[in-house]
């Protein structure tokens, strides 16, 4: 099947034949992956290493953040659109450092209109030096979806500094910023008292608690302000900043849904948060109650990664997929494993790769698309030095078309022992299966 995307300002990517996308168009949607401070060409810009006199001008983080904006308002003109167009902006950081500087010139570009947003704490990223990068969805103009910022679906302060839209509406589709269990009420802060588990032992589990509280008190809150509603939730990245919390959370969430979403849980660094307490964070898009776009699922060759989970969910012309890591009949792939008598003679991260795309290939084929039309790719690492041939087998499969992709380092992965989950976003123009 042919590819119904559009690749915006391919670059090769630096020491290799492969091909970046440094955007996608794809119907009335734009995507901008893996945005960062990049030149790409010799890693960072010179302007934000300030070579020579790095302490001179604006700070780094500052300078980081215009050239990223900068590459991200080229990706959106080179798709027809601009800033006022986004509808999404996910932000990681390695560091707290640099989150002020990016606020402001954020604050900045969106001119006080700033898109639903998520930010936390990551541990390495792709270039050396870079602290920010970013992942945008925006709409094109005059293909039927307009957006619309709205101001009264918070049900808690968004605090001055951060400032963006509490939801934001683009056609069927309803955004939301991501969810932490901060107070509703600062001075009752960090943590909302609802979410803290009390004093003393057996009192309740703290991942468990923090999940509630964010579901009940402010995610269907906001959805139900935004004319959208637990059960329309179609995708959910879910931050977790501890490995043994996934089983006490995937607990909770499945607890709160009829039909869960296509979710991704992702690792964060510790502290990972806008509170150091922090445990969790919940970014959804989902659809509107009065709309005519339907949450179908769709299954694959393999369950789920976790019970009570669905492989994906096909909304529209957007096919949503859980998180997919190098798992079939239940267990990692053996070849996952370095042989310790020949650990020369194998690639592992190549082997789980090609096990995703199978399973990857295998739903798209079932919600009548194609990998071909792989509008985001975000692949998490536990180690960036599997990155290259990661890029080769990426490369193979999608034939050498541009890759649109983001690859972040996280500190562990909710299988033991794998090397990399991928979260996939795949465009689906084709009519919905019955």
């Amino acid at each position: 099947m042919s590819s119904k995307t559009q690749p915006l300002l391919p670059v090769t990517i630096p020491n290799t034949k492969i091909q970046l996308a440094r955007g996608v168009k794809a119907g009335p949607w734009i995507f901008a992956t893996g945005q960062c401070g990049t030149d790409y060409v010799s890693g960072l810009a010179p302007e934000v290493r300030g070579d020579g006199h790095p302490l001179n001008g604006e700070p780094p983080s500052k300078r980081e953040a215009r050239r990223v904006f900068r590459n991200v308002e080229e990706v959106l003109n080179a798709g027809g659109a601009s800033l006022p167009d986004v509808v999404r902006v996910d932000q990681y950081y390695t560091g707290a450092h640099a989150v002020d500087p990016y606020h402001e010139v954020r604050r900045e570009v969106f001119k006080g209109r700033i898109p639903p947003s998520t930010s936390n704490l990551h541990q390495r990223f792709a270039r050396t030096g870079q602290t920010i990068e970013l992942q945008v969805m925006a709409v094109a103009p005059g293909m039927g979806l307009t957006v619309e910022h709205q101001s009264s679906a918070a049900t808690y302060k968004i605090h001055h500094s951060s400032g963006y839209s509490p939801s934001l509406r683009a056609g069927d589709f309803r955004f939301v910023p991501g969810q932490t269990a901060e107070a509703r009420n600062e001075e009752e802060g960090p943590l909302d008292p609802a979410a803290r588990r009390p004093v003393g032992l057996w009192k309740g589990t703290a991942i468990k608690l923090e999940t509630d509280f964010i579901i009940r008190h402010k995610m269907q809150p906001s959805l139900e302000a935004a004319g959208s509603s637990l059960d329309k939730v179609v995708k959910a990245q879910v931050y977790l900043r501890d490995r043994d919390d996934v089983p006490a959370f995937n607990e909770v969430w499945n607890a709160h849904f009829k039909i869960p979403p296509a979710t991704t849980i992702i690792p964060t660094a510790t502290p990972g948060f806008v509170m150091q307490d922090s445990r969790i964070e919940i970014n959804v898009i989902a659809l509107a109650s009065d709309g005519t776009t339907k949450k179908i699922v769709v299954a694959g060759d393999e369950p789920p990664l976790f019970d009570g989970a669905v492989s994906a969910v096909l909304s529209g012309d957007l096919l949503f997929l859980s998180a997919l890591m190098a798992v079939e009949d239940g267990r990692l792939i053996p070849q996952s494993d370095v042989d310790a008598g020949q650990p020369f003679f194998a690639t592992p991260v190549k082997a789980e790769l090609q096990s995703i795309l199978r399973q990857a290939e295998a739903i798209c084929k079932n919600a009548g698309t194609s990998l071909a039309n792989a509008v985001r790719i975000q692949q998490y690492h536990t180690d960036l030095a599997d990155l290259a041939p990661a890029l080769e087998t990426w490369n193979e499969a999608m034939r050498g078309e541009p890759l649109p992709i983001s690859a972040i380092e996280v500190p562990w992965l909710p299988v033991p022992g794998a090397r990399v989950l991928v979260d996939l976003w795949v465009y689906a123009p084709q009519t919905a299966p019955a």
